[in-house]
Order: C-alpha cells, then structure tokens, then sequence
C-alpha cells in the first residue's frame, strides 16, 4: 500500500446542492506538496473509475495531492445526475475546502466533471484544468457541439481523450490554446480492445505520465 493511501481520508462538505465528500490522498512527503489536483467523476459513475484510481495511485510521489470529489447527488445515493447548473452549485460549494491549503488548485473531472471543471475555472480561479473524456458532443451527434465550454476555461487546460470515443475523438477537437493527449484505442471510460495489444495498465501508464508531465510545467 503506498504512502499515500495509508494517508487517505474523507471529508464530508456541506454545498448549496447537498453534501458532497472528498477523498484526499495527500502528496508523499507532504511539506513538499506542490499542487492540489481536484478531480470529479462522470453523470454515470463515481471516483471508483480507472482513470481516477490510476492519478490517485500515481501523482502522490510526484508531490500531487490528490482529492477525488463526489458530488452531491453521488453522495445521496442517486442514480442520476442533475442539470449541469446543479453541478456547478456543488462544485463551487466545494472550492472553498479544496484551498484550504494554500496550494494552487488544478480542477478536473471526468465526462461531465470535466465540463464542470471548464465552466467554473476562470470564476473560482483555478490554476489550470485537466479534462479526462472531454464530451465534446454526444454519440452520433457533432453538430451538437460543447466546445466553447472547453475552449473557455480561460487557464491553461490538458484533454485526455481516448482514440475511439465516441463522445469525441481526438481527431474532432478544435484549434485552441489546449494541450490534447490520447490514449490509443479507448473508449469514453479509457477500456482498450485486446485486440489492440494494448493493456489497461499500458492504457493508464500513458495517462498518467502525461497527467504528471504537464503538472509539471504549472509550478
């Protein structure tokens, strides 16, 4: 079990939409921490997803705290997500104790956390954005474009995008002053083929190093 984990602890927030928690996995060596990396999960799942547990394993040692948010509506035990207005409420109740620390804080999420992430940045002055399976529009559907709440973060912002998702793959997103990486072969939820050759593991290695390497570059 790594350093972090044994360090992992839950924080219940009170927001406007309801209670929502956070799963803190502090940065090894915490004196040296030097960012906090704030993700939330998808309208379909929670922070069980591999994409999260693989950033909660991994950016610990590279002086990362980690805090793995469940929004209100996870918390209550609901199936469904809200309007996206009710998900920017629960975000922002949030901030407040994502700073409590003093660290710079990089906004996340998955799918619609990452759209969450996008719509509320320049608002709550978050130092920087990763978006994990941005919905750059829904399956089948490119004429129904989000793309303005991705190119309006307003600070800097990394996609990660599997090659094949069908919410948008890497090959449709717009020109903008973003930094786009792909995961080849992954789907909305980064699941590869074995037909691909590639591993889960594989997968999420070549997430997590390029998460790593651009947190790098912020401070």
């Amino acid at each position: 079990m790594s350093t972090a984990e044994t360090r992992r602890r839950a924080e219940t927030v009170d927001t406007e939409a309801g209670p929502a928690r956070i799963t803190w996995l502090p940065a090894e060596h915490a004196k040296n921490a030097r960012l906090v990396l704030a993700v939330s999960h998808g309208a379909g799942g929670g922070i069980e997803t591999r994409d999260l547990r693989a950033l909660a394993a991994a950016l610990p040692a590279h002086g990362v705290t980690v805090a793995l948010v469940e929004q209100p509506w996870r918390v209550a035990g609901k199936k469904l997500a809200p309007a996206p207005k009710t998900l920017d409420t629960g975000w922002r109740g949030l901030w407040p104790a994502l700073t409590a620390a003093g660290l710079p804080v990089v906004a996340g999420g998955r799918s619609a956390g990452a759209r969450v992430a996008c719509r509320t940045a320049a608002e709550l002055g978050a130092h920087a954005v990763l978006a994990l399976s941005f919905p750059l529009h829904p399956p089948g559907k490119p004429e129904k474009s989000r793309k303005d709440e991705l190119l309006g973060s307003g600070v800097p912002t990394l996609v990660v995008q599997g090659g094949n998702d069908p919410f948008g793959r890497p090959a449709e997103f717009p020109p903008g002053e973003y930094e786009i990486t792909e995961v080849p072969y992954g789907d909305h939820g980064f699941a590869v083929p074995k037909k691909s050759g590639l591993t889960e593991d594989q997968a999420m290695e070549i997430l997590t190093t390029a998460v790593a390497a651009w947190l790098s570059t912020l401070v």
